[in-house]
């Protein structure tokens, strides 16, 4: 019965990762098209999903590698 409950609050916090790190991404995305700092945003997003997903984190590290390459002019 144990296990049954955490194996719940395990896909409880995986779930609720997921519609605030998409909720998160997608204001990122819209801001693209409409004012705000969507070069911080979606970053943030993918920050938020990576916590779970590795997909997420693959992508986040790209991100990251480009921006570095852009701070130092390559």
């Amino acid at each position: 019965m144990r296990h049954i409950v955490i194996r719940t609050l395990k896909q409880a916090k995986r779930l609720t990762v997921m519609v605030i790190g998409f909720t998160v991404l997608a204001i990122g995305v819209v801001m693209i098209v409409l004012p705000g700092p969507a070069v911080v945003v979606i970053p943030i997003g993918l920050a938020i999903l990576a916590t779970e997903f590795i997909w997420a984190k693959r992508i986040l590290m790209t991100v990251q590698e480009r921006i570095n390459r852009m701070r130092k002019g390559k």
